[in-house]
């Protein structure tokens, strides 16, 4: 991994360390928000098939979601969005669990098993061949958004009219 996907790790991915991911939420976040083509490409090339069960297979609702007007004002419904979430158990008895934007089933259930695995001896895998590449596709759009954002920013300034 370059030295630039190293200081754009949210995951604090340590590849000599296994136990060095630890905050589960940081994962949590980063499953949910990767596409699920990429999730789904870097999963296949891990090439575990985990035996699990459901706890709760993957289904689809909706949640409201909340807006503040400037980001400081009261709080209202900005409208509803699609999610699908799902649980897991993994044979050996970890839990996993995931909520995914969108309608993709198999997100949602591939991020519940890595959720569970990271539970496992399969972390420092897990972290290295999904999580770590995951964050730093994540860290390139973010830079490329800013970028993006930058090119159009517009400096304003006023000038005052000498008195006479």
């Amino acid at each position: 991994m370059s030295e630039k996907a190293e200081e754009h790790n949210p995951v604090n991915v340590d590849n000599s360390d296994p136990n060095a991911i630890s905050d589960r939420s940081a994962w949590i976040s980063l499953l949910a928000q990767s596409p699920a083509e990429d999730l789904s490409a870097r999963w296949s090339e891990l090439g575990l098939a985990p035996k699990f069960t459901y706890l709760r297979r993957p289904e689809i609702g909706l949640v409201m979601t909340q807006g503040r007007a400037g980001a400081v004002g009261e709080r209202f419904n900005l409208g509803e969005a699609t999610v699908t979430r799902c649980s897991v158990r993994l044979a050996t008895g970890e839990e996993g669990h995931a909520y995914a934007l969108g309608r993709s089933a198999r997100k949602a259930e591939i991020s519940a098993l890595c959720d569970a695995l990271m539970q496992t001896k399969h972390a420092a895998a897990l972290a290295t061949k999904v999580l770590a590449p995951l964050a730093y596709a994540q860290s390139a759009r973010r830079e490329d958004a800013a970028r993006k954002a930058a090119a159009t920013k517009v400096e304003f300034f006023t000038m005052t009219r000498g008195e006479g």
